[in-house]
């Protein structure tokens, strides 16, 4: 019993040290120890590390810093049937045509912008300048302002005009169209223009008009007047007595104020009308008066209580020498001595 135990220790004995003997000849296994790492210092050579070198990027390995992957293990092919499958069930639906963009994108030249507005419309009537009347001037709740727009004849305007200026243009010519369909017209501004002939007829259609000026133009006569106006300024124009009506005022029993001074006029029109206040005839070439040129010689009790203000002075007159013309009148008119 001790032999056999002894036997089998020596087995074991020789066993082990059979196993010893081969793990010294084979060394150790790897599948049975930790791989060795590196050391930072094997694995970055700082000794010899130069700080100031420049990477030439275009020699750098594109894989030194990874591992290296088999790209051709991806997966290349792409599944589309089940896009695919809904582009065959759209192939009845109405197709749209797209433009094909080759290189650069196709442009798109819009059509011309134009502002052709026949008859009145957001903007007034075309003037045939380029563009509507509101546009090249300014109308305002019935207003029309074309003051020194360059001008040289009066645009169509909005039918719902009442007052219109058009001051300090080029306007020569005044049309009998000019006006015409504007019932509501209250009042016409052209001062500072060059109107040297307007048509007779051209405020026959207006029944409203109380305003009516045109000083500072080459005007040497007037068309007939609507007798509803109540201010008329006519200064600095060339305006010779024949030009002007006979009773061209006279039924204008509105009137109020009267500006005829610095014109060629030889005597007053008359008759006056009995509500007017103004009358400014300075600076032009009046000689003479005469007994009903304010008052009534058939009417000893006649008074013109209104006129107030009578300018003559400019004149080749001497108001001195004809006091019956102003014995109807509240106050001596402004003239020469």
């Amino acid at each position: 019993m001790v032999i056999c135990k002894l036997k089998m220790r020596m087995s074991l004995a020789s066993l082990m040290a059979l196993v010893a003997l081969s793990l010294a000849f084979l060394g150790p296994c790897p599948c049975l120890t930790a791989p060795l790492e590196e050391s930072d210092d094997d694995r970055f050579d700082l000794e010899n590390y130069d700080l100031n070198s420049v990477t030439d990027w275009g020699k750098v390995e594109p894989n030194i810093y990874g591992d290296n992957y088999d790209y051709e293990d991806l997966d290349q092919e792409i599944e589309v049937e089940t896009f695919a499958a809904d582009i065959n069930r759209l192939g009845n639906q109405p197709k749209v045509n797209h433009h094909e963009v080759k290189g650069t994108v196709p442009t798109f030249t819009p059509p011309p912008v134009t502002l052709d507005f026949k008859g009145s419309g957001l903007f007034g009537p075309e003037t045939g300048m380029g563009m509507p009347t509101c546009l090249l001037c300014v109308c305002i709740g019935g207003s029309v302002y074309c003051d020194d727009t360059g001008l040289n004849q009066i645009p169509p305007l909005p039918k719902d005009t009442r007052h219109f200026y058009g001051r300090f243009n080029s306007i020569r010519h005044i049309k009998n169209t000019d006006f015409v369909n504007l019932s509501k017209l209250q009042s016409i501004d052209l001062t500072g223009n060059q109107i040297s002939e307007m048509d007779e007829d051209v405020f026959g259609s207006q029944q409203q008009l109380h305003d009516l000026l045109l000083a500072e133009n080459n005007l040497q006569a007037l068309p007939e007047l609507p007798v509803t106006l109540k201010y008329i300024d006519l200064r600095n124009n060339r305006l010779i007595s024949r030009g002007i009506h006979s009773e061209s005022f006279k039924d204008m029993s509105h009137l109020e104020f009267l500006y005829l001074s610095n014109n060629n006029l030889d005597y007053i029109p008359t008759p006056l009308p009995l509500n007017l206040k103004v009358l400014h005839l300075q600076g032009n070439n009046i000689q003479s008066l005469h007994e009903d040129t304010f008052c009534d010689s058939h009417d000893r009790y006649f008074i013109r209580r209104y006129l107030e203000d009578i300018r003559l002075d400019g004149n080749p007159l001497n108001i001195n020498l004809f006091p019956q013309a102003y014995v109807c009148l509240p106050r001596l008119p402004v003239g020469n001595h």
